[in-house]
């Protein structure tokens, strides 16, 4: 189960950004204070926060290890959580859908611009996942 878990966070993780869309909103704030408001909604909701992925760091840390001296974020953060509750909805319609668990939503900071995003869902059980972290933004980004 363990190993199943990992595998899917790390599915997540891989996951090319042209693999999929992705819904964005416009923060008016800087980056700190759109990651802040994230994680608040977040855990307003009573939702557990399993992991902050510092992509952004990550990738200016290593982007001379790896040839590239472009900056692709000032700031760049993924919120991994689930849902008990709707995992359990969705998994129970579905079991497959495990591969879509756990949720994300990620702040970018590029070129002054604040976004807050989340990848989309498939149709079907799936988009009870994709309206949660629509509100869950829209909590965000109304503060």
């Amino acid at each position: 189960m363990k190993k199943l878990l990992i595998g899917a966070l790390l599915g997540f993780l891989a996951l090319p950004a042209a693999a999929q869309d992705a819904v964005t909103y416009p923060f008016d704030g800087s980056f700190e204070d759109a990651t802040f408001s994230v994680e608040s909604a977040i855990i307003g909701r009573g939702l557990v926060i399993d992991y902050v992925s510092h992509t952004g760091d990550m990738l200016n840390r290593t982007g001379t290890d790896v040839g590239s001296d472009k900056m692709l974020f000032e700031g760049a953060d993924i919120f991994l959580f689930c849902s008990a509750q709707l995992s359990r909805e969705v998994m129970e319609a579905d079991p497959m859908n495990i591969a879509h668990c756990p949720y994300g939503i990620f702040v970018t900071a590029k070129d002054g611009e604040v976004l807050i995003g989340h990848r989309t869902y498939p149709e079907g059980e799936m988009q009870k996942v994709e309206t949660l972290l629509t509100e869950i933004i829209q909590d965000a980004i109304d503060g």
